[in-house]
């Protein structure tokens, strides 16, 4: 038969075990949870400066054709949707899966800022997301920064 002292010591080492494993569970999500963070980040790093080279695609196609930039997001929208090259080749372009409605809208948070600058000799836009540093172009006049994405 059992005595107090041993079924002290037995409901001790249940409890020291059931402390470990909380222990060895909150480490766990110390580890993982900011690596699943940071990989988050990047996705969504990798997924903002796709679609922005989607809509720098759209543009230079734009100003080919047009000899300017479009004055705003909205329009290149409405240019793309109506242009039967572009949505013929839009999954060639963008990519399969291409929806058209969220091309302007960063995946981090809200739509892209966009600015055309057309008072030098070289007309040439600013595209930047409002959440992060990444942006395409410059407002500078200055050629060897048009189309040029700042993580390239």
């Amino acid at each position: 038969m059992a005595t107090g002292r041993q079924i002290t010591r037995i409901v001790l080492q249940i409890v020291l075990g059931v402390v470990i494993v909380i222990l060895a569970y909150y480490l766990y999500l110390s580890i993982t949870e900011p690596y699943k963070a940071v990989k988050r980040e990047q996705e969504l790093t990798r997924l903002t400066r796709d679609r922005m080279s989607d809509i720098r695609t759209a543009l230079i196609r734009y100003e080919l054709l047009y000899d300017h930039y479009p004055p705003t997001l909205d329009s290149l929208v409405a240019w793309i949707r109506q242009d039967s090259f572009m949505m013929a080749k839009a999954d060639s372009i963008f990519g399969p899966g291409f929806i058209l409605d969220s091309l302007i809208y960063s995946p981090r948070d809200g739509k892209f800022e966009y600015a055309v600058n057309d008072t030098g000799r070289v007309e040439i836009y600013y595209l930047k997301d409002p959440a992060s540093d990444d942006h395409i172009g410059s407002l500078e006049p200055d050629v060897t920064k048009l189309n040029a994405a700042s993580w390239e």
